[in-house]
């Protein structure tokens, strides 16, 4: 959609475009279904039976606890993984991580979402990602006999060290293949890094997110000390906020340079004008704590590197896990940042309150939400806010709370521009800096037929893809068939 103008980028530094997404997400199978519950303003925490948790193995002494809430933002199907599709046998599969199945079956959606072949590709592509401890090896050690046999592969198949080049490895992908370890700031400074990486001709096209599987599945937790909600419900920047609920998901981009993905005639989805990390140091009052300095140099080191005065940003996605501690600090250093009289005028958003914390997959999931809102022109409601955290002087800063679906409709002249946040325990911290994608030329409109080639691993597969692809189509009747008949020949 159009704000009125059209976006039309200038010669200038290098930008990074986002050519490709793929995730799971609690409640969400992939991208379109996670922009249907943002915008309907769903939240998907699933609360749980003491039988669901008995059956999962939970002690029924550890439910009986006071403080104990049996909400978790589940992952549904995340114990699942076509093994064969991958040409790993079952032993391998069982063994290995599912946060490292699943991060490998995203990185092939992201690549096909992008339309990127790494067969026909003419350059490296790099993998950048993060995840969160193996807590399945931890809770199902006894099923494997102790992880008795080839030690290596045991390591490999359980070890974060591998998730990178796992899928370097599989999915055949030449350019640089690091994790990335920043606890809940990992993905978006993966998607940093990628840039960084990008800028610099180490690849051509990158892979860049991360990936958060909490074992069992169904779980719960102990609340307290204002980290972790007492009710199973994230109300960042309301009044009642008390800490948040933990959620499994994975969410991974595709990033090529804005140049070469015009060149191209990509579908690019987002630019990024510019990014940032930083850490805290020892300037805060304990190592998990946030800071105010720390924040406040990393978004305005991001709005420096973007070439962007805060006054152009209408949206920023914040980290906002609802602490007593941390939104205060947020805001008031997003406020100092911004440094401008201007009151109001940004909409100020989390996405944990829809799908909890999703730690190392936190900060591309809060990216993802970001970009579809952009795409859509709507800023999707930030749930749970029904009044102000009294430590919070809104009035006196450029934020608001988007509590409801708005259109987003920036200044005229001046496209859509926002800003995605994440902090890690620890004082990593990443900021980046988005804006909406330039205006493409218009589709070729041809009257005749058009052969859509499909091809899949078997004729159940194929079956499924032919259908995907009727329903997509249906869905968007504007999509232009050739278009779409040249992404599947790529």
């Amino acid at each position: 959609m159009s704000n009125g103008t059209d976006n039309v980028i200038e010669e200038g530094p290098e930008r990074i475009a986002i050519v490709g997404m793929a995730c799971r997400f609690p409640g969400a199978g992939d991208v379109d279904a996670f922009w249907r519950n943002l915008q309907g303003g769903v939240e998907s925490i699933s609360f749980f039976t003491p039988e669901e948790l008995l059956e999962e193995g939970m002690g029924a002494a550890f439910m009986a606890h006071p403080d104990f809430v049996p909400a978790h933002g589940a992952l549904e199907g995340a114990d699942r993984f076509d093994a064969a599709f991958f040409e790993l046998n079952p032993r391998e599969a069982e063994l290995m991580d599912p946060q490292q199945r699943l991060f490998l079956e995203q990185a092939w959606r992201a690549l096909e979402h992008a339309g990127c072949d790494p067969e026909t590709f003419p350059g490296p592509i790099g993998v950048f990602g993060g995840t969160n401890m193996n807590s399945y090896l931890l809770t199902y050690l006894g099923r494997f006999g102790g992880m008795t046999g080839d030690g290596l592969m045991n390591r490999i198949r359980s070890d974060k060290d591998f998730l990178a080049t796992l899928v370097s490895y599989k999915l055949n992908l030449r350019g640089p293949s690091l994790t990335v370890q920043t606890a809940c700031s990992t993905g978006l400074v993966a998607v940093h890094l990628a840039c960084q990486s990008l800028l610099d001709y180490q690849c051509d096209a990158a892979l860049a997110g991360g990936v958060s599987v909490t074992a069992p599945l169904r779980t719960g937790y102990l609340a307290g000390h204002g980290v972790s909600s007492p009710d199973g419900h994230t109300r960042a920047f309301d009044a009642d906020g008390n800490g948040m609920v933990s959620g499994s998901g994975v969410g991974i981009v595709v990033l090529k340079r804005l140049s070469d993905a015009l060149a191209a005639g990509d579908r690019i989805h987002g630019v990024i004008l510019g990014s940032a990390i930083n850490n805290d140091g020892s300037q805060k009052v304990g190592f998990s704590a946030p800071s105010v300095d720390g924040q406040i140099e990393v978004v305005a080191l991001a709005h420096a590197v973007a070439g962007v005065e805060p006054e152009t940003i209408t949206c920023v996605e914040a980290h906002g896990t609802a602490t007593p501690m941390g939104d205060p600090v947020e805001v008031a250093a997003l406020t100092r940042a911004f440094d401008t009289p201007e009151r109001g005028f940004c909409a100020l958003g989390s996405v944990k309150t829809n799908i909890g914390h999703l730690d190392a997959a936190a900060g591309v999931a809060g990216l993802i939400k970001t970009v579809l809102a952009m795409e859509h022109a709507q800023i999707p409601p930030s749930l749970h806010f029904q009044k102000p955290n009294p430590r919070i002087d809104f009035a006196g800063s450029p934020f608001f709370v988007a509590d409801r679906l708005l259109p987003w409709s920036p200044p005229r002249g001046v496209p859509r521009r926002a800003g995605v946040s994440s902090f890690g325990v620890g004082g990593t911290n990443a900021h980046v800096v988005l804006e909406e994608a330039p205006s493409s030329a218009p589709s070729v409109v041809t009257d005749g037929p058009e052969l859509l080639v499909l091809s899949a691993r078997s004729g159940d597969a194929l079956e499924r893809l032919t259908q995907d692809t009727a329903t997509h189509l249906e869905a968007n009747p504007d999509v232009s068939l050739a278009d779409v008949a040249f992404t599947l020949t790529r």
